[in-house]
């Protein structure tokens, strides 16, 4: 592999993986940005969280939060409650409504990629197959 080609790996495993995370985004849950569904998703990957740890989690400010947690409140998705050792702190936990919605949504997800992978000649699907655990260790040097 050349410099420039090796230079180039980065940038374009990034753009694939983003545009195909987009892609994926787009075949489910009309109506809740990616932010409310990664919240949601946290939650219900997570349990009960305050909500400032929620903001870290996600990587956003408190208010910007604060504002996601209000919407998926109203939708139903999410319940707040006082925080029962600090008053002065908000609890957030998903609903089953919400727990319902996350599920359907990686199921819509999942399917879709599934299609996609099927559309591949087996070759291809046996080299994506092979590169799983290596995207994998990648996650986990984070």
């Amino acid at each position: 592999m050349t410099p420039s080609a090796a230079e180039d790996v980065p940038a374009r495993l990034y753009l694939a993986i983003g545009r195909l995370s987009r892609s994926l985004r787009r075949s489910g849950a009309p109506g809740l940005g990616h932010g409310s569904i990664s919240a949601l998703s946290t939650l219900v990957g997570c349990g009960e969280m305050r909500l400032g740890d929620l903001a870290n989690k996600e990587g956003v400010a408190a208010p910007t939060m604060s504002r996601i947690v209000a919407a998926l409140v109203e939708a139903k998705y999410v319940q707040r409650e006082p925080d029962p050792v600090d008053r002065r702190a908000w609890l957030v936990k998903a609903t089953p409504d919400g727990e319902r919605m996350v599920s359907g949504l990686r199921s819509t997800r999942v399917q879709e990629l599934r299609r996609r992978i099927e559309r591949l000649p087996e070759a291809k699907q046996a080299q994506l197959i092979s590169a799983i655990p290596v995207l994998e260790e990648l996650l986990s040097e984070e």
